[in-house]
């Protein structure tokens, strides 16, 4: 078995800082995200991960990754051990590996504090002589038991692994909201992004441990009690994304987008965060041979979402297919931060261009035959369209409204100048006609 011990802050062994139980809590959960067996325990986080070693890439990853995330937890102190007592041991202590050498030497030598059960006896032990765990150990167990409480013996059999551990795990909560208190007072909305990434993270934890991502989270301020009555109790901002997401990177670039556009009515004293929309994640499996591809930069979506964020929604569309074969409105645009159809739309049998007209060309004829830059030359075709009835639209509030309906015969055509093009042929006007919609690239 291996265990991980999280503090978090480094304490001594004589005077341990209180830990406030929220932010005990909140790092438990951001650590479900590692392994589903965590514990609460004297102050600290306990994880027990022997299975998760190689899903994170073994050891040395693991630590480097639970380690360089925590500390903006606000963890002090981590340490590492066959069991979950002798591994917080060692973390108050300020040893991180307890795999270097024999379990029992390795804590013979820690002062005698590092056990919670040992406390309450420290002045008696330390009156006979004792100063390290090893000195404790080392007294006859008889007169332990007799003279202090079994809970002390018992710590020390766990912590040397000589008796079993029993835990109460933490359950992973349904729904997320985090709570931060600032450290000074914040003027400027910009500047709630250090504290909100640090809600950021613990969300992007507990969203791993459930294999899911989110497409909308609110961040909430609160005024500090000196406000002006007119300011109000605070404020609250919700970033929206395209795709369940939980990379803490790009949702902290996207709340600083947001955050840049506002401004406090007061000074900000307290934060919340909230999960608002939730999905499931589908993870994409790795691969058993080495991949050599290198992936590089972001990602189209999110740099539409960053730019959406600074611009504005609005100014910022993508184009989307829409159930219609009529070519003039087969595609429509849409904001970009909004979610694209989980369903796609069918593409039509034939091939589409790449540049398509605002408005139809009508082409003069020679013969039967249309002209473009020359006598045309049909490739493929036809693509019959027929349908718009139900497409009804008024061009002044006043007026009647027309439908859209069109019935063509779409062809592919080549132009010994102009290129591949495409046109179609009208079917049911009393002069059927022909016309030129697009180009091929």
């Amino acid at each position: 078995m291996l265990w991980s011990a999280l503090l978090l802050s480094p304490s001594s062994a004589d005077a341990p800082r209180p830990i406030e139980p929220a932010a005990l809590q909140a790092l438990a959960i951001w650590a479900l995200q590692f392994t589903p067996r965590v514990a609460l325990a004297d102050d600290a986080v306990l994880m027990e991960v022997e299975a998760s070693l190689r899903l994170f890439g073994g050891r040395r990853a693991l630590r480097d990754r639970v380690w360089s995330e925590g500390q903006e937890l606000g963890v002090g102190q981590l340490a590492w051990a066959p069991n979950s007592l002798a591994a917080l041991a060692l973390a108050r202590a300020g040893r991180e590996n307890g795999l270097r050498g024999p379990l029992e030497a390795l804590l013979d030598a820690l002062p005698m504090t590092v056990l919670s059960a040992v406390r309450p006896h420290a002045l008696t032990l330390a009156h006979i002589g004792c100063r390290t765990l090893g000195d404790v150990r080392a007294l006859p167990r008889g007169g332990i038991a007799r003279r202090f409480d079994k809970a002390l013996l018992h710590a020390l059999d766990q912590a040397y692994g000589l008796a079993p551990e029993v835990h109460e795990w933490v359950q992973l909560p349904e729904t997320f909201e985090a709570r931060l208190e600032l450290v000074f007072r914040v003027d400027e909305a910009s500047a709630l992004l250090f504290g909100a990434r640090r809600l950021l993270l613990q969300m992007c934890g507990w969203l791993a441990a459930r294999h899911s991502g989110v497409t909308a989270f609110t961040l909430h301020w609160a005024h500090d009690v000196m406000r002006s009555r007119e300011a109000g109790e605070g404020g609250q901002l919700t970033v929206g994304t395209a795709e369940p997401m939980r990379d803490v990177e790009h949702l902290c670039r996207l709340l600083a987008e947001h955050l840049a556009k506002v401004e406090l009515a007061a000074p900000v004293g307290d934060l919340r965060l909230t999960a608002d929309t939730v999905h499931r994640l589908l993870e994409t499996s790795a691969s058993l041979l080495p991949d050599n591809a290198v992936h590089q930069g972001e990602t189209l979506h999110l740099v539409l979402e960053r730019l959406a964020a600074r611009l504005g929604p609005e100014r910022v569309l993508r184009p989307v297919l829409g159930e219609d074969h009529r070519q003039e409105w087969m595609c429509r645009w849409q904001p970009a931060p909004l979610a694209l159809p989980r369903k796609p739309a069918p593409g039509p049998a034939l091939p589409q261009p790449t540049f398509v007209l605002p408005l139809p060309l009508r082409l003069a004829m020679r013969g039967n035959r249309p002209i473009y830059q020359g006598e045309l030359q049909l490739l493929a075709g036809p693509q019959r369209v027929e349908g718009g009835w139900w497409d009804r639209v008024a061009s002044a509030p006043d007026e009647d409204a027309t439908t859209r309906h069109v019935a063509r015969d779409y062809w592919v055509a080549l132009s010994a100048l102009a290129g591949v093009l495409w046109i179609f042929q009208t079917r049911l006007d009393e002069a059927p006609a022909w016309y030129l919609h697009g180009h091929f690239a």
